[in-house]
């Protein structure tokens, strides 16, 4: 019976490209509707498109993925996920960057041994990487705080007119409304950054300390 071939592509975040496996995989013919696609982080590990993919696997079918990696985030992981692709679903799995993971070849006992021991390895140097990735990302963002680089939002001016439009807000004159609209802000910015300046000299008056749902 002819294999069905599926493919596995994966990146940690949405921002990140797929390009370079979606181009590997065509090459080894797979059909588009055969090949499952995930964008996962790495706190948030439900996998959608891959748990759709585990379905479909069985002792007829061939997945390929681009590296040993794509299949989970740490050596734990991969191995997990191997195990039940090839123990459980008794599929074949081929690693296009490693060539020696092609459960296809070698399915006597010493070709599945040599193929579980470069598994484990390469599993090990996947994780090792990525934490090694993780310190280098932490120290650099370290090095850049020492150095004064401030990251995130950069921090919003407030409009010229922002003082005397909390004045009227707080002498009643205009509603919480229309003084944001009036400095061109979000309601729950504008009573935000209010409170925060603390406009008049002996506080604000009891209106502005209520909860802003009451206000709107």
């Amino acid at each position: 019976m002819e294999k069905k071939i599926y493919a596995y592509i994966r990146v940690s975040t949405k921002e990140q490209c797929t390009d370079r496996q979606w181009s590997a995989i065509r090459e080894m013919g797979v059909p588009e509707e055969n090949i499952y696609e995930d964008k996962v982080s790495g706190k948030d590990f439900n996998r959608p498109s891959y748990r759709k993919l585990l379905r479909r696997l069985d002792e007829n079918a061939v997945l390929y993925v681009k590296s040993i990696d794509r299949l989970g985030r740490n050596y734990t992981e991969i191995i997990e996920e191997w195990r039940i692709i090839t123990k459980k679903k008794k599929a074949d799995i081929v690693v296009l960057d490693m060539p020696l993971l092609d459960t296809r070849r070698g399915k006597d006992l010493l070709g599945t041994f040599l193929s579980d021991i470069v598994l484990q390895v390469l599993s090990f140097v996947a994780e090792n990487e990525r934490d090694n990735i993780r310190q280098r990302q932490a120290e650099g963002i370290a090095a850049a705080k020492a150095r004064g680089v401030r990251f995130g939002r950069p921090k919003r001016e407030l409009p010229d007119n922002f003082a005397a439009v909390c004045v009227r807000w707080q002498q009643k004159e205009i509603t919480l409304q229309q003084a944001a609209k009036a400095c061109q802000l979000p309601v729950s910015t504008f009573y935000d950054k209010a409170r925060q300046k603390n406009i008049q000299s002996n506080g604000f008056n009891k209106a502005v300390v209520h909860p802003i749902n009451n206000l709107l």
